[in-house]
């Protein structure tokens, strides 16, 4: 161990990242002895920050210790263009013999591994960064990928040179499966899309990619044995065989598998359009929307057998993963109660219901994959199957699923309240753990649920919360995965709608719960997330692309009316999902709205916030900066106003720009404590009615019925504004009433 100056556990860290001069504290027990944190995501296992930095020469000395390989060599490369791109200098590595130099990089992998990570194996990291050195020591070569990214955020930037901090790191994950599911089905997204993915997440340390290869809008992928899957289903676009093998070679080098999803036997509509004899239900029915949704295979005819297992087999072999993913979720039970030949063949065979008959479909399935040597996952649908232990349930209608699946003795993947899909804010995925049973989580589940699955029915019954997970139910979770669902999002969406909230599951997910810290979060996101864009995202160039469209030459009043607002959550933008639910015909959504560039996070709504409870809570000194914000929000509707009367395409978000105005005024007012009562009740008048137009997306159920306000935004300011309202309203209480 170095000599330090320090040597804090990170719980006693101080994190001073933006919101006024006081620091944060992990603990604030440990104040006095707290010093400035590096910010690292996810959060270390251990982190001691020793004092001081070193500068980064342009030439560095490489030194191996351990085993060398090409993997290791990619890795170094990659480590070494991230330093110039963090530094903003050219870095140069040598080796070590070469000659000497101020600073040097030692690698020792114990071992060479393997050239494809698997779900066992070790990600276990040792960094140590002193005055002339950084030592990175890992049991294989993945574990160094895992060190290069936690160094890398110890990169600043000063005046005039680059440094490093000074720091010793030991880490290793909570879990071992730590995923994020991206579906490429509903919108095709590119190839470089994926890559730029897959390098953000090397960065925040996740290991798997799920992608949802097939449903009713495409199938995704070139196949040998069956053509018109290409030709027909995909309509254009798909990967090819070798684009797939380039893929899964490019997310292994980062130490991520690529697990793909076929759905059977429901979400099978672009399947069927190529190979309609599979259906059960002939002819398809091309002119509703909603039938994308709802087309199944045919499970009684053996030919579908024969088809699913070739083309499952085809997969198999291309995909070297031990998972494979079959989907099983959603199956619309009319599909086969309508279909006289099924219910027949239901009589017969002495099958009960569409539950039954999924669950015969699911077993011979896994059997099948089980020939090519691999461990199938389903959507929790499939444990209504008797299947073999090691069937992998994802967890998505619930935590009472994974207690049953877990208690049946499966493992899971939990995916319950990670859907990024419902645009829902970092901080609401980010509180909430993978082991955790909680009613809420039910309860939203309940209220996603639709009239499908086995039986067809609609849950709407919320049991009580379940028992805590045991020890042993603990052990077989796996991990878990977020998962964007792409109906309303676009390939120029992607980067956007996953990070920087793909950053905070990463955490929640790898670091331990005692570790995340929900007080710290925004700040640490806001620094995560202008690395990750330095590094290769394109979520601002994307966003800037989308606001010139909608308003060429004066786009500053939309992006001042984004700082302050996001999209509604919990599918109420979905308006296709709407329709779906109320039975209405089902149209294909415009992607180009304010809402579809609003992001879910506003990290200056977000700061405003903890400002202004700061400052209602004695932090008097910030008042000068909620001042600023709240004059740039209430000035900031005039010029709104002057550009959506010469670009159409904003004037559905002048109401959002109105009430923005009118909640600004408010917390300028606030601050000056201005006292009549009068103003008092029309103030909470006006913010009611933002409190109520948030509340309409509270949840999912609310959203079904529920009018959405204008331009489908919603105002993030609001809690800062109720927090600066009671202000006013304690330093001016009501007159009392004169005695009789």
């Amino acid at each position: 161990m170095p000599q330090r100056a320090f040597s804090l556990p990170f719980a006693c860290f101080a994190v001073t990242i933006g919101f006024g001069s006081a620091p944060i504290l992990h603990n604030r027990a440990c104040a006095a002895e707290s010093i400035t944190a590096p910010v690292i995501m996810p959060v270390p296992s251990t982190l001691h920050a020793l004092s001081g930095a070193s500068q980064l020469p342009q030439t560095i000395a490489v030194q191996w210790m351990g085993q060398k390989n090409s993997l290791l060599e990619q890795a170094l490369e990659r480590f070494r263009i991230r330093l110039e791109k963090l530094s903003g200098q050219r870095i140069n590595f040598i080796p070590s013999t070469q000659k000497k130099t101020e600073f040097t990089v030692t690698l020792n992998s114990k071992t060479a591994g393997t050239a494809l990570p698997n779900i066992n194996t070790q990600e276990h990291y040792s960094l140590q960064i002193t005055d002339k050195n950084l030592i990175l020591t890992a049991d294989n070569p993945f574990g160094i990928v895992r060190g290069f990214s936690s160094a890398l955020q110890l990169v600043e930037r000063h005046t005039n040179t680059a440094q490093i901090r000074h720091a010793f790191i030991d880490d290793t994950p909570r879990f071992k499966w730590r995923g994020l599911m991206v579906d490429v089905s509903r919108h095709f997204m590119s190839l470089a899309a994926l890559m730029r993915q897959i390098d953000a997440m090397e960065m925040v340390k996740f290991n798997v990619v799920h992608l949802h290869l097939s449903d009713g809008q495409g199938f995704r992928v070139e196949s040998h044995l069956f053509p018109r899957l290409q030709s027909i289903a995909s309509h254009g676009q798909y990967y090819t065989q070798k684009q797939i093998r380039f893929l899964i070679t490019y997310a292994a080098q980062r130490g991520i598998r690529i697990v793909p999803e076929f759905d059977t036997p429901g979400h099978t509509f672009a399947l069927l359009e190529a190979y309609p004899r599979y259906a059960a239900q002939a002819p398809l029915n091309m002119q509703d929307r909603a039938e994308k949704n709802r087309a199944a295979l045919d499970p009684t005819n053996p030919a579908t057998y024969r088809f699913v297992t070739a083309l499952y087999g085809e997969m198999a072999a291309l995909f070297p993963d031990a998972y494979f993913h079959i989907g099983g979720d959603e199956v619309v039970a009319k599909q086969w109660t309508g279909s006289a030949h099924i219910q027949a063949y239901m009589q017969a065979h002495h099958i009960k219901t569409p539950a039954d008959l999924q669950a015969n479909f699911t077993r011979r399935v896994a059997a099948s994959l089980a020939q090519h040597h691999k461990t199938v996952i389903g959507w929790d649908e499939i444990a209504a199957a008797d299947l073999p232990r090691n069937t992998v349930v994802e967890v998505w209608r619930g935590a009472e699923h994974t207690a049953t699946a877990t208690a049946a003795g499966h493992p899971v993947i939990v995916s319950d309240g990670y859907y990024l899909d419902k645009l829902r804010a970092a901080s609401d995925y980010y509180a909430q753990d993978p082991l955790e049973n909680t009613a809420a989580t039910r309860a939203e589940a309940a209220a996603t649920a639709q009239t499908t699955g086995p039986g067809g029915t609609l849950i709407t019954q919320v049991d009580a919360p379940t028992a805590p997970l045991s020890e042993a139910q603990t052990h077989l979770v796996l991990g878990a995965e977020g998962a964007l669902w792409t109906e309303i999002v676009s390939e120029e969406m992607l980067d956007a709608r996953l990070w920087p909230r793909a950053a905070a599951l990463a955490e929640r997910f790898w670091s331990a719960p005692s570790m995340c810290d929900p007080t710290t979060l925004y700040p640490r996101l806001a620094i995560m997330q202008d690395k990750l864009e330095l590094l290769g995202l394109e979520s601002r160039a994307n966003t800037n692309r989308m606001l010139s469209r909608l308003a060429p030459g004066e786009t500053e009043a939309a992006r001042t009316l984004l700082s302050a607002t996001a999209p509604v959550r919990n599918y109420a933008h979905n308006h296709e999902f709407l329709q779906i639910r109320h039975k209405v015909t089902a149209t294909e959504q415009n992607l180009t709205e304010l809402a579809d560039i609003a992001s879910p996070d506003s990290f200056q709504a977000e700061r405003f916030n903890q400002q202004a409870a700061a400052f209602v809570n004695g932090q008097t000194n910030l008042k000068a900066s909620l001042m600023a914000y709240l004059t740039q929000w209430a000035a900031n509707d005039a010029a709104f106003v002057t550009a959506a009367s010469k670009h159409p395409a904003l004037t559905p978000a002048l109401p959002t720009s109105h009430q923005l105005k009118a909640l600004a005024q408010i917390g300028l007012a606030a601050l000056n404590k201005v006292p009549p009562q009068s103003w008092l009740e029309s103030a909470k008048a006006t913010l009611g009615q933002a409190q109520s137009e948030r509340a309409a997306s509270a949840t999912t159920k609310v959203v079904t019925n529920t009018p959405q306000p204008a331009a489908d935004l919603i105002n993030s300011i609001v809690p800062g504004i109720e927090s600066l309202l009671s202000y006013a309203e304690r330093a001016n209480p009501p007159a009392a009433p004169p005695h009789p």
